[in-house]
């Protein structure tokens, strides 16, 4: 009786141990900087982790660095995984798990399935943890993967496996995110990370305003809805397998190669790319033979800038405004799916300054940029931004002059 007695103590003991180990020890990380940096800022994990044992999420949620795991695998592992690693030689804080709720493939398109996640669990981790690391921190960005459930149809018969979203944001953005008041600010400061799911890239959107894959209704999480995720099912097997965070290419976080040396650096790497598009772009986009693709630095990033020269129609007085509208419609817009077509999913530069010189006829010029971050490149190329929405989460500059433009009140003007 004693010894059942004792058994019994000795699991509750260690079941809450386990549920407060979020932090792994520094012994259990096998690279040395990642090591070192996980003593050195101790004292802030277990602040945080504090912090994120007074959360609660909808379904239940596991710290885990074993991810896709049936729940009963889940229960009998160490649930930690809060620790510093490094990606591309550079530092981040990873945290990673397995959360139990389960989306319908029916109801919910992949972006809909990340965002609740990324509102249900990342979003809180990232509030809870962030502020214990403000001010001058030895690492570059937060990484976090999450495992949930899908369950949908293959061939005609039901199954549920596991998908994984991943999202990374420099520290920057990541205060940003926690700290922003709107939709809007929290989407503008997750446009400077990367999201991937399943390990393919994607533009995490907090809005239904921006076009999707057709659905059989607007996603609406209210009670009985029936688009409400679901607790995930417990199969006896591990589900297949998705890609893991290990698998997706750390992306180049704002000002990792913003020197001179490093633009140096980028050059060279992508030389071949870049003579390549020159060679069979060059032509026919306009560019500009003396200024071939070369990389620069804006707002702290790396950009590639490609300059052409946009012939215009309008006549000379024409305002600066319409002059924009009309290089973009008629000109910048057709390029940039060629252009993105040279380039992986995994570069590591932040996006490209697309810079030409509108030529409306008459003798005076105009110097139009639109720069263009990656991901929103991305997601036109996709034909999931329109061209406005591309210009709206750009940066557009006329003569060196940040301007908004809305290209339809500046077509109507001609």
């Amino acid at each position: 009786m004693f010894i059942g007695k004792t058994c019994i103590l000795v699991a509750i003991v260690l079941g809450s141990a386990l549920s407060r180990a979020q932090v792994l020890a520094p012994s259990e990380i096998a690279d040395a900087q990642s090591r070192q940096l996980q003593q050195q800022l101790m004292p802030q994990l277990k602040a945080a982790s504090q912090r994120i044992r007074e959360l609660q999420f909808p379904y239940r949620f596991y710290f885990s660095r074993v991810l896709d795991l049936a729940e009963r695998q889940q229960q009998m592992l160490p649930q930690s995984s809060m620790h510093f690693d490094k990606f591309q030689n550079q530092g981040v804080l990873e945290i990673t798990g397995n959360y139990f709720a389960s989306y319908s493939t029916e109801l919910l398109d992949g972006n809909h399935r990340a965002r609740q996640t990324f509102q249900d669990v990342m979003l809180p981790l990232l509030k809870a943890a962030v502020p214990e690391f403000r001010g001058e921190m030895p690492f570059q960005a937060y990484a976090l993967e999450i495992s949930h459930h899908v369950r949908g149809k293959l061939l005609g018969v039901s199954s549920e496996g596991v998908e994984n979203f991943v999202l990374v944001l420099p520290r920057e953005s990541a205060e940003r995110l926690v700290a922003a008041n709107s939709a809007n600010a929290q989407q503008d400061a997750l446009l400077q990370g990367r999201a991937y799911l399943n390990g393919e890239p994607i533009v995490l959107w907090l809005s239904d305003d921006l076009p999707r894959a057709p659905m059989p209704a607007r996603a609406d999480f209210s009670a009985g809805s029936g688009t409400r995720p679901v607790p995930a099912a417990d199969p006896a097997a591990t589900p297949q397998s998705a890609p893991t965070l290990a698998s997706v290419s750390m992306p180049a976080v704002p000002l990792h190669e913003s020197s001179a040396q490093g633009l140096q650096v980028l050059q060279k790497s992508y030389r071949p790319a870049l003579e390549k598009l020159v060679a069979e772009l060059g032509p026919q986009a306009n560019m500009v033979p003396y200024a071939p693709p070369a990389f620069i630095t804006f707002r702290n990033g790396t950009y590639l800038q490609v300059s052409v020269t946009t012939t215009s129609a309008q006549p000379s007085n024409a305002s600066q405004y319409q002059l924009a509208a009309l290089a973009f419609d008629s000109h910048i817009s057709h390029l940039i799916r060629p252009v993105l077509s040279y380039f992986s999913n995994d570069v590591v530069f932040d996006g490209i300054d697309f810079s030409t010189t509108v030529m409306p006829g008459g003798e005076r010029a105009q110097a139009v940029e639109f720069v263009v971050p990656m991901p929103v490149a991305r997601c036109y190329a996709a034909y999931d931004c329109t061209g406005q929405q591309l210009i709206e989460k750009s940066f557009v500059l006329i003569n060196g002059e940040r301007v908004s433009l809305d290209l339809q009140t500046a077509e109507q003007l001609r």
